[in-house]
Protein backbone atom coordinates (compact mmCIF):
# COMPACT_ATOMS: atom_id res chain seq x y z
CA UNK A 1 0.00 0.00 0.00
CA UNK A 2 1.29 3.23 -1.03
CA UNK A 3 -0.26 6.43 1.31
CA UNK A 4 0.96 9.81 1.29
CA UNK A 5 0.31 11.70 4.79
CA UNK A 6 -0.03 15.40 6.10
CA UNK A 7 0.13 16.39 9.90
CA UNK A 8 0.05 20.16 9.84
CA UNK A 9 -2.11 20.51 13.58
CA UNK A 10 1.20 22.43 14.68
CA UNK A 11 3.67 24.81 14.32
CA UNK A 12 5.83 21.81 12.56
CA UNK A 13 4.95 20.83 8.91
CA UNK A 14 5.19 17.06 8.18
CA UNK A 15 5.17 15.25 4.84
CA UNK A 16 5.48 11.28 4.60
CA UNK A 17 5.33 8.45 1.58
CA UNK A 18 4.08 5.13 3.34
CA UNK A 19 5.25 2.25 1.05
CA UNK A 20 4.68 -0.80 2.29
CA UNK A 21 5.56 -0.39 5.63
CA UNK A 22 8.89 1.87 4.40
CA UNK A 23 8.52 5.81 5.43
CA UNK A 24 10.13 8.61 3.68
CA UNK A 25 9.35 11.98 5.72
CA UNK A 26 10.07 15.61 5.53
CA UNK A 27 9.33 17.98 8.81
CA UNK A 28 10.39 21.80 9.54
CA UNK A 29 9.78 23.95 11.86
CA UNK A 30 7.39 26.60 10.20
CA UNK A 31 5.08 28.63 12.30
CA UNK A 32 4.34 30.94 9.66
CA UNK A 33 2.67 28.24 7.65
CA UNK A 34 4.16 26.29 4.61
CA UNK A 35 1.78 25.86 2.13
CA UNK A 36 3.81 26.97 -0.03
CA UNK A 37 6.59 24.15 0.01
CA UNK A 38 3.51 21.25 0.38
CA UNK A 39 3.24 19.72 -2.73
CA UNK A 40 7.20 20.42 -3.56
CA UNK A 41 7.52 18.31 -1.26
CA UNK A 42 5.11 15.53 -2.47
CA UNK A 43 7.10 15.28 -5.66
CA UNK A 44 10.76 15.12 -3.99
CA UNK A 45 8.85 12.22 -1.65
CA UNK A 46 7.60 10.39 -4.42
CA UNK A 47 10.51 11.02 -6.80
CA UNK A 48 12.73 9.63 -3.86
CA UNK A 49 10.52 6.97 -3.94
CA UNK A 50 10.40 5.98 -7.25
CA UNK A 51 6.77 6.30 -7.03
CA UNK A 52 4.22 8.46 -9.09
CA UNK A 53 1.19 9.96 -7.77
CA UNK A 54 -0.77 7.55 -10.06
CA UNK A 55 0.39 5.12 -7.46
CA UNK A 56 -0.93 6.13 -4.05
CA UNK A 57 -3.49 4.59 -2.85
CA UNK A 58 -4.81 6.66 -0.05
CA UNK A 59 -3.81 9.72 1.44
CA UNK A 60 -4.26 10.56 5.30
CA UNK A 61 -4.16 14.02 7.15
CA UNK A 62 -3.94 14.72 11.24
CA UNK A 63 -7.75 15.90 11.67
CA UNK A 64 -7.03 17.63 14.92
CA UNK A 65 -7.48 19.27 17.28
CA UNK A 66 -4.60 22.03 16.80
CA UNK A 67 -4.27 25.19 14.59
CA UNK A 68 -7.29 26.12 12.65
CA UNK A 69 -4.60 27.29 10.20
CA UNK A 70 -3.18 23.83 9.95
CA UNK A 71 -6.18 21.81 9.98
CA UNK A 72 -7.61 23.27 6.80
CA UNK A 73 -4.26 22.94 5.07
CA UNK A 74 -3.71 19.14 5.82
CA UNK A 75 -7.18 18.35 4.80
CA UNK A 76 -7.58 20.85 2.18
CA UNK A 77 -4.37 19.19 0.35
CA UNK A 78 -5.55 15.31 0.79
CA UNK A 79 -8.53 16.26 -0.16
CA UNK A 80 -7.63 17.98 -3.76
CA UNK A 81 -5.23 15.21 -4.03
CA UNK A 82 -7.91 12.32 -2.70
CA UNK A 83 -10.55 14.29 -5.13
CA UNK A 84 -8.37 14.46 -8.50
CA UNK A 85 -6.57 10.56 -8.12
CA UNK A 86 -10.06 8.96 -7.03
CA UNK A 87 -8.72 8.23 -3.74
CA UNK A 88 -10.28 7.68 -0.39
CA UNK A 89 -9.00 9.33 2.61
CA UNK A 90 -8.19 8.75 6.28
CA UNK A 91 -8.39 11.14 9.17
CA UNK A 92 -6.53 10.69 12.07
CA UNK A 93 -6.60 12.54 15.28
CA UNK A 94 -3.85 14.93 15.85
CA UNK A 95 -3.16 14.19 19.65
CA UNK A 96 -3.46 10.06 18.89
CA UNK A 97 -0.55 10.88 15.90
CA UNK A 98 1.66 12.26 19.27
CA UNK A 99 0.79 9.88 21.49
CA UNK A 100 2.24 7.27 18.20
CA UNK A 101 5.00 9.58 17.60
CA UNK A 102 6.16 9.96 21.14
CA UNK A 103 6.22 6.13 21.43
CA UNK A 104 8.36 5.81 18.28
CA UNK A 105 10.81 8.40 19.75
CA UNK A 106 11.10 7.32 23.31
CA UNK A 107 9.48 4.00 23.79
CA UNK A 108 6.68 5.42 26.66
CA UNK A 109 3.48 2.66 26.37
CA UNK A 110 1.43 5.57 28.91
CA UNK A 111 1.64 9.01 27.19
CA UNK A 112 -0.51 12.17 28.17
CA UNK A 113 -0.75 14.18 25.00
CA UNK A 114 -1.18 18.14 25.32
CA UNK A 115 -1.58 21.13 22.87
CA UNK A 116 -1.85 24.52 23.36
CA UNK A 117 -5.22 25.87 22.17
CA UNK A 118 -4.20 29.58 22.63
CA UNK A 119 -6.85 31.83 24.69
CA UNK A 120 -5.69 30.14 27.34
CA UNK A 121 -6.62 26.88 26.97
CA UNK A 122 -4.87 23.55 26.09
CA UNK A 123 -5.90 20.36 24.12
CA UNK A 124 -5.58 16.87 26.07
CA UNK A 125 -6.11 13.51 25.91
CA UNK A 126 -4.34 10.15 27.47
CA UNK A 127 -3.33 6.72 25.72
CA UNK A 128 -1.90 3.57 26.47
CA UNK A 129 0.30 1.82 23.50
CA UNK A 130 -0.23 -1.47 23.11
CA UNK A 131 1.60 -2.94 19.96
CA UNK A 132 2.43 0.72 19.28
CA UNK A 133 -1.02 1.52 18.85
CA UNK A 134 -2.46 4.00 20.69
CA UNK A 135 -5.70 3.25 23.04
CA UNK A 136 -7.55 6.17 24.34
CA UNK A 137 -7.85 6.34 28.02
CA UNK A 138 -8.85 10.26 28.16
CA UNK A 139 -11.07 11.43 24.78
CA UNK A 140 -9.52 14.44 23.30
CA UNK A 141 -10.59 17.73 25.41
CA UNK A 142 -10.11 21.58 26.00
CA UNK A 143 -9.69 23.04 28.85
CA UNK A 144 -8.11 25.61 31.08
CA UNK A 145 -4.28 24.02 32.00
CA UNK A 146 -4.71 24.09 35.54
CA UNK A 147 -8.22 21.93 34.74
CA UNK A 148 -6.70 19.24 32.49
CA UNK A 149 -8.24 15.65 33.02
CA UNK A 150 -5.87 13.32 35.53
CA UNK A 151 -5.16 9.72 34.16
CA UNK A 152 -4.98 7.40 36.98
CA UNK A 153 -1.22 6.21 38.18
CA UNK A 154 1.80 7.08 37.43
CA UNK A 155 4.87 7.18 35.04
CA UNK A 156 3.14 8.79 32.07
CA UNK A 157 5.14 10.60 29.79
CA UNK A 158 3.73 14.65 29.20
CA UNK A 159 4.24 15.66 25.69
CA UNK A 160 3.87 18.25 23.32
CA UNK A 161 3.51 22.03 22.87
CA UNK A 162 1.06 22.58 25.66
CA UNK A 163 3.82 22.23 28.20
CA UNK A 164 6.02 25.05 26.82
CA UNK A 165 3.36 27.36 27.27
CA UNK A 166 1.86 26.38 30.65
CA UNK A 167 4.50 23.99 32.08
CA UNK A 168 3.37 25.39 36.02
CA UNK A 169 -0.12 25.10 35.72
CA UNK A 170 -0.19 21.49 34.00
CA UNK A 171 2.57 20.54 36.63
CA UNK A 172 0.53 21.86 39.37
CA UNK A 173 -2.63 19.39 38.21
CA UNK A 174 -0.80 16.44 37.29
CA UNK A 175 2.25 16.11 39.71
CA UNK A 176 3.43 12.73 40.07
CA UNK A 177 1.36 11.00 37.38
CA UNK A 178 4.13 12.50 35.24
CA UNK A 179 7.55 10.86 34.86
CA UNK A 180 8.87 13.02 32.09
CA UNK A 181 7.85 15.66 30.00
CA UNK A 182 9.02 16.06 26.16
CA UNK A 183 7.55 18.91 25.07
CA UNK A 184 9.81 18.73 21.77
CA UNK A 185 7.76 15.97 20.70
CA UNK A 186 5.47 16.80 17.28
CA UNK A 187 3.00 14.93 15.52
CA UNK A 188 4.82 13.58 12.65
CA UNK A 189 3.86 12.56 9.14
CA UNK A 190 5.19 9.21 9.52
CA UNK A 191 3.58 8.64 13.05
CA UNK A 192 0.33 9.82 11.01
CA UNK A 193 1.09 7.42 7.65
CA UNK A 194 1.63 4.30 10.45
CA UNK A 195 -1.59 4.36 11.72
CA UNK A 196 -3.79 5.47 8.73
CA UNK A 197 -2.42 2.37 6.74
CA UNK A 198 -3.94 0.20 9.55
CA UNK A 199 -7.42 2.02 8.74
CA UNK A 200 -7.38 1.47 4.91
CA UNK A 201 -6.20 -2.07 5.68
CA UNK A 202 -9.51 -2.47 7.12
CA UNK A 203 -11.55 -0.04 4.55
CA UNK A 204 -12.03 2.73 6.87
CA UNK A 205 -10.86 5.09 4.22
CA UNK A 206 -13.62 7.74 3.05
CA UNK A 207 -14.74 9.73 -0.31
CA UNK A 208 -13.00 12.51 0.30
CA UNK A 209 -15.91 14.86 -0.11
CA UNK A 210 -16.59 13.47 3.33
CA UNK A 211 -13.08 15.04 4.36
CA UNK A 212 -12.85 17.87 7.86
CA UNK A 213 -11.26 18.69 10.24
CA UNK A 214 -11.96 17.47 14.16
CA UNK A 215 -12.46 20.90 16.19
CA UNK A 216 -12.69 19.81 19.50
CA UNK A 217 -13.97 23.69 20.45
CA UNK A 218 -17.04 23.30 18.00
CA UNK A 219 -17.79 20.09 19.42
CA UNK A 220 -17.47 21.05 22.90
CA UNK A 221 -20.10 24.07 22.22
CA UNK A 222 -22.29 21.74 20.41
CA UNK A 223 -22.38 19.33 22.90
CA UNK A 224 -23.41 22.48 25.44
CA UNK A 225 -25.69 23.72 23.05
CA UNK A 226 -27.58 20.26 22.92
CA UNK A 227 -27.80 19.96 26.64
CA UNK A 228 -29.29 23.33 27.11
CA UNK A 229 -31.49 22.99 24.16
CA UNK A 230 -32.74 19.40 26.09
CA UNK A 231 -33.83 21.47 29.46
CA UNK A 232 -29.94 20.93 31.14
CA UNK A 233 -27.70 23.10 33.21
CA UNK A 234 -24.86 24.86 31.97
Amino acid sequence: MNLLAFETSTRRLSVALWHYGERLERDADLPNGGSEIILPWVHELLAEGELTLSQIDGIAYGAGPGGFTGLRLACGVAQGLAFGLGRPVVGVGSLEVLARAAHEATGAKKVFTCFDARMNEVYSAAWLLRDAIPMQVLPPAVSAPGEVHVPNGTDWLGCGDGFVSYFDALGGVLGETLVHVRSDIFPTAGALAALAARRFARNDGVDAAKAAPLYVRDKVALTTAERLAKGGVR
